[in-house]
């Protein structure tokens, strides 16, 4: 570990400005964090510069950053932009810290974490709960593991980006727990869309059941925040199918693995892989509710009701 870790003398690398990323990376810029970022296309990086981010035109160019964060889409990105061909790692000047907060498996996380340890570079896995939206809203949740002397040191930058961080043990276990935590994403949106459609083929219009649901003990910040689109089937991509597939995937795999039934799960994962053959692949995940609904032999009309999502005051509160 170099001295440089230390408080406000970090310098801060980024790589992978999608939607998820650049909201994060944007966090970190407007808190006055000495940031440069890189993207594979540098016109969706371009947009940080407004916060007074960096932005390099080669991974190389974060060689000489004292931590790096990386947000990508899959375990094959992550290991490309680390250790392919002019990555992150592919020099003799590396980071300190790489802090991950992709959403990847639990076995490619150990199989970078030694890559990384190989380097002298200590690796944080910190993949995180929320989209593009919670993160401007500042209701990001984090969960962290690695080593904890290496957490320590830069829990304050993960601070800026999330409103709750936790730090979970060593290793790469909060990989299962974020996967864990998707598969209930799931189940409880397709828990969420069979009662919706249940109640609106009885004649309850889908806005007055959302509103007496989310009134009641049952009501989440989820089912909240997700019924702005089932009321007004406004399925603006926030997480696609496939996405959610790919977790539902891993998680299957991490419960036979540790030899965990889970017949609901693997009910809801179908539902999930009926959705994208479906083809709707650019959507959100809610499209599960329009599968179910055609399941239950009625066609949904939008509402055009106005839902609060649960985050307009947080959205106000990050305004200000």
């Amino acid at each position: 570990m170099t001295e440089t870790i230390t408080g406000a003398a970090l310098r801060v690398g980024w790589i992978g400005t999608g939607r998820m990323g650049a909201a994060m990376a944007e966090r970190l810029a407007k808190a006055g964090v000495d940031l440069a970022v890189w993207n594979r296309t540098i016109a969706k990086a371009a947009p940080l510069r407004e916060h007074g981010a960096t932005v390099s035109e080669s991974i190389a160019g974060l060689r000489d950053r004292d931590v790096v964060f990386t947000m990508v889409s899959t375990s094959e990105d992550l290991e490309r932009v680390l250790l392919g061909r002019d990555g992150l790692l592919d020099g003799e000047r590396r980071p300190a810290v790489v802090v991950d907060c992709s959403t990847v498996s639990t076995d490619a996380s150990e199989a970078l974490r030694r890559q990384c340890a190989e380097r002298g570079v200590d690796f944080l896995a910190a993949p995180v709960s929320g989209n593009g939206k919670v993160v401007r809203a500042g209701a990001l949740s984090i969960v962290v593991s690695g080593p904890e002397e290496t957490y320590a040191r830069v829990a304050h930058l993960l601070g800026y980006i999330g409103v709750s961080v936790t730090y979970v043990g060593e290793g790469d276990i909060a990989r299962l727990v974020k996967i864990a935590h998707n598969l209930l994403l799931g189940v409880v949106t397709q828990s969420l869309a069979e009662i919706t459609v249940l109640a609106e083929k009885g004649g309850v219009s889908r806005h007055a059941f959302l509103s007496f649901l989310n009134d009641s003990v049952m009501g989440s910040v989820f089912t909240r925040y997700k019924s702005p689109a089932f009321v007004n089937l406004d399925y603006t991509p926030t997480f696609t199918p496939i996405l959610l597939r790919k977790d539902f995937d891993l998680g299957l795999a991490a419960a036979r693995r540790l030899g965990v039934p889970m017949p609901v799960t693997a009910a809801t994962a179908q539902l999930v892989q009926a959705s994208v053959g479906s083809g709707r692949v650019d959507e959100d995940f809610a499209i599960l509710l329009d599968l179910q609904a055609a399941a239950s032999g009625i066609t949904l009309k939008a509402e055009n009701v106005v839902v609060d999502d649960g985050l307009g005051a947080a959205d106000e509160a990050a305004r200000s």
